[in-house]
């Protein structure tokens, strides 16, 4: 095993993971809509999918696309679709009085867990560090490299979480909100922008 690619997995976990993505945008309107309370099932669902999917995708994931490029490119469709349903919901959502009222709530752990598997970011993340950090290094590679991402992502994440949570202060009055739902919806279809662009 070589590691002194440990100091640049780091930099490279930490980066991918506090940069702005599907993740990071949804729970920063998740923060704003909700609260940092209510959004901690998120949190932890994006924490916690990903780490597996990560290790699932360095123990053969990786060989079946690469045989099968058919299962890729639905999957690619599948993120499209449903990162489009989701910024409808974003743009659509109504004031806390409203969702109070309509039982409208933030997504659950299990749907943020389940959500990386249609993130285009959360595949590059993984895929790039398997291809440049864990393959050439050893099973145990893929469990070191797994916990690098676990231990920066759950900060980044709480990092949105609270930016959201601090700008609700400020969108007291519906049109306010509606403008940064709006603002929300309109980055995360502009984070399907590389995914559209990979072949």
């Amino acid at each position: 095993m070589n590691l002194e690619i440990l100091p640049p997995l780091a930099l490279f976990a930490f980066v991918s993971s506090v940069t702005p993505g599907p993740n990071n945008l949804m729970l920063m309107a998740s923060g704003a809509n909700y609260g940092f309370r209510r959004t901690i099932p998120h949190m932890l669902g994006i924490s916690t999918g990903f780490m597996v999917m990560m290790v699932l995708t360095g123990l053969g994931l990786v060989q079946l696309f690469d045989r099968y490029p058919v299962i890729y490119t639905g999957l690619k469709i599948v993120s499209v679709v449903y990162l489009m349903f989701l910024a409808w919901k974003i743009a659509n959502a109504a004031p806390i009085r409203e969702r109070t009222a309509d039982g409208s709530r933030p997504m659950t752990f299990l749907q943020a867990a389940a959500f990386q598997w249609v993130n285009p970011k959360a595949w590059a993340m993984a895929l790039t560090a398997i291809t440049v950090y864990v393959a050439d290094n050893g099973s145990a590679m893929l469990w070191i490299a797994a916990a690098f991402f676990a231990a920066v992502n759950l900060p980044s994440v709480t990092i949105w979480t609270v930016m959201g949570q601090q700008m609700a202060r400020f969108l007291t009055r519906p049109a306010y909100l509606r403008s940064f739902n709006w603002t929300m919806a309109a980055l995360l279809i502009a984070s399907l922008y590389p995914l559209l662009q990979m072949g």
